[in-house]
């Protein structure tokens, strides 16, 4: 019986908007394009965070990156990469000392002159120790790692891997065995890197360190230091160790450093911090679209309620109780909501899914993809539905309390 009577209230609900499609219509525009917002915002965000996760496994959850300058790094490349270097070889030497510390290697990054087909390109240039125990470091971070080819190895002067996205910038195919000019100089292609889906790592050419110190006049120092720990060591403990070490190799004060140790999880932490403000913020945006929905839904529902004011009293004189007329109208309120909630999330995938086409396809980092959980998809309808339902209930209410006698003159 209790069934029976939910399906007729639905049935009642339904009516009652389909009798007022585009007033309906219209109501729900409040609700849906709140609904867009917050669900394309949160798929991307969740996939950004997901590429970002994903980066930082690259590097790895054992390495530390010590940087110039006080600009940190981002995704494994220094900030301050395009400056002079002020760490060097004796910076390197008290890394290797410290505590924890596994492994540590130089690494120069400088933007060079590339020619290949008659076509000259500025590309980031990595300078790589080729020494056997730097290059055992540098094999396990995965934007160094070769697909193709071979790595760098000790003697290696005029040599060069590729990254797989820089034969893009030219006319012709940069493969195994062709040769490339860096800044006048020609150099064999002896390795391709493995993709990796960042478009930075994925163009970048890297050649033997002491050739890339000849190239760009960078003999007296490293752009970063990559910084492997030791097994069952505390990465954030060898971090400060570090910083403490260096600290007084280099004569300054807590706070005052002129260098950055950092570890994946700190800087994946500082982004997310910043990407949760933004996210934030337009969520409020968003949210302020949901109210004004929900405005509209409460104004639409007591039109609705004065048109059916005779409705209202039929159904109260053959015995309707106030509950009943309270959940029939809360029904509807719920209905606007509702619909509106699974159009607004249909159309937040669709806008999500181009946004990843575009930063595909033109931002040029494959690895993208947005993700919509399905906590996402049930709390977002779940949320329109009840915004729906708060909208509705005083004017639900104010239908429950009619008079019948009231309501049948009317």
């Amino acid at each position: 019986m209790e069934g029976k009577m939910i399906e007729d209230y639905l049935r009642l609900a339904t009516d009652g908007i389909m009798h007022r499609k585009l007033r309906s219509w219209l109501t729900m525009v409040g609700i849906f394009v709140g609904i867009i917002a917050v669900v394309t915002l949160i798929s991307l965000g969740q996939g950004l965070q997901r590429v970002i996760d994903e980066q930082f496994e690259m590097v790895g959850g054992d390495r530390i990156i010590v940087t110039p300058g006080r600009g940190g790094t981002l995704t494994g490349v220094p900030r301050g990469s395009f400056v002079a270097a002020k760490l060097d070889k004796s910076d390197l030497d008290v890394i290797e000392k410290v505590r924890g510390v596994d492994s540590a290697a130089g690494v120069i990054l400088a933007t060079g002159n590339v020619k290949a087909d008659n076509k000259r390109i500025l590309i980031p240039i990595f300078g790589v120790p080729t020494d056997p125990k730097y290059q055992k470091l540098l094999k396990q971070i995965d934007f160094f790692a070769v697909d193709e080819g071979r790595y760098l190895k000790e003697g290696d002067r005029y040599k060069a891997q590729v990254g797989v996205r820089t034969r893009d910038f030219f006319d012709t195919d940069i493969d195994v065995g062709d040769k490339i000019e860096i800044e006048g100089i020609m150099f064999d292609i002896v390795g391709k890197n493995k993709k990796t889906g960042n478009p930075f790592h994925d163009s970048k050419i890297t050649i033997p360190i002491e050739t890339a110190q000849e190239l760009f006049n960078k003999s007296d120092g490293y752009s970063m230091i990559q910084v492997k720990v030791e097994k069952g060591s505390d990465v954030s403990e060898v971090a400060e160790n570090i910083k403490k070490k260096l600290r007084r190799h280099r004569g300054v004060k807590e706070g005052e450093e002129d260098f950055t140790a950092e570890t994946p999880q700190n800087i994946v932490r500082v982004f997310k911090d910043v990407f949760n403000l933004v996210t934030g913020f337009l969520a409020g945006i968003a949210a302020i679209s949901l109210l004004v929905g929900g405005i509209g839904i409460m104004t639409t529902m007591y039109t609705s309620v004065l048109e059916r004011t005779h409705q209202i009293g039929i159904m109260k004189a053959i015995g309707a109780r106030n509950s009943d007329i309270l959940l029939i109208f809360l029904i509807e309120a719920g209905m606007l909501g509702l619909v509106g909630g699974i159009i607004g999330v249909l159309l937040g995938l669709l806008l999500s899914k181009f946004a990843e086409y575009l930063v595909v396809n033109y931002g040029g980092i494959d690895i993208f993809r947005v993700h919509a959980s399905p906590e996402l998809i049930i709390g977002t309808l779940l949320f329109s539905f009840l915004v729906g339902c708060f909208s509705g209930y005083l004017p639900a209410r104010r239908a429950s309390k009619m008079h019948p006698v009231e309501a049948l003159r009317k």
